[in-house]
């Protein structure tokens, strides 16, 4: 529970209620993105031990989930999940889109790409980038990048948010608009209708720089994406040149969209999403 000053939480006493506590835990994981079960445990005043019962009680609500040791926050209409954890999530759906997207990047392309986890699946598709000239806002995208040593790689610049591993705000954005790119990849935290949603502004600004400076604009989204809401719109799918779906994508959902005039094609399933 936060202090009335918006400052860190305050330590909670052993005397409140589990449901109190629940919902300590719960605003503290929201708050942070990624917290240790250690430092719930000292927050809630109560042993690691209740701390995973309760823990185990809100992910089955859906409200967060236990990733590599740490607490992550699910996301939602008002929250993304931290980078590194969304790395990691429908990791075949995303393989599968990232070989179908390769196939739209010549010999010699400059792409932007923006922190979706989908475009760092699209580079280890694409292999040897040494061809290629890389402009982002992710320093996940921007370390895969580097690790090949031999691309052109153009990080913007920015305020540097942690959740998101990328730089945001009117610097991020001003250096994006003032460059030209063969491609842009993106993606969205939720589509419904015909529009994409991102739960934060900054993130949403990004987006539509890098739509107004690409020659041709790819939009890579999981049918998971099609289940959920976020606050703010930042393009319509009939506006990007390709949207590139998993097989998990329904058929009639499919067929809705298509005859909606989005440019939909859907990418095979991947025999082994670990190669």
């Amino acid at each position: 529970m936060a202090d009335s000053s918006g400052g860190h939480p305050a330590t909670m006493t052993t005397s409140e209620g589990p449901r109190e506590r629940q919902l300590a835990i719960a605003e503290a994981v929201i708050r942070h993105g990624t917290i240790g079960v250690d430092q719930l445990a000292r927050l809630t005043g109560v042993s690691t031990m209740t701390i995973y019962r309760d823990l185990a009680l809100l992910e089955e609500r859906g409200v967060l989930q236990r990733h590599r040791g740490k607490v992550v926050a699910v996301a939602s209409s008002l929250y993304e999940a931290d980078a590194e954890f969304r790395l990691d999530q429908s990791v075949a759906d995303k393989q599968s889109i990232a070989v179908q997207a390769a196939k739209l990047v010549g010999q010699g392309s400059s792409m932007m790409l923006d922190d979706s986890t989908s475009g760092i699946w699209l580079l280890r598709t694409l292999k040897d980038l040494s061809s290629y000239t890389v402009v982002t806002n992710s320093l996940l995208v921007a370390n895969e990048v580097a690790d090949q040593q031999l691309s052109k790689l153009v990080l913007t610049g920015g305020e540097y948010e942690a959740w998101a591993r990328a730089f945001m705000g009117p610097l991020a954005v001003e250096q994006i608009r003032s460059m030209h790119a063969d491609l842009c990849f993106l993606s969205a935290s939720g589509i419904s209708g015909l529009s994409c949603y991102h739960p934060y502004r900054d993130n949403v600004e990004v987006k539509k720089a890098m739509l107004d400076s690409a020659e041709v604009s790819v939009l890579l989204v999981d049918h998971t994406k099609f289940s959920r809401r976020a606050l703010f719109s930042f393009a319509r799918l009939d506006t990007f040149d390709h949207v590139i779906v998993d097989a998990g994508a329904p058929d009639d959902l499919v067929a809705e969209l298509t005859s909606a005039g989005v440019h939909l094609s859907v990418a095979p399933p991947t025999a082994d999403p670990t190669d």
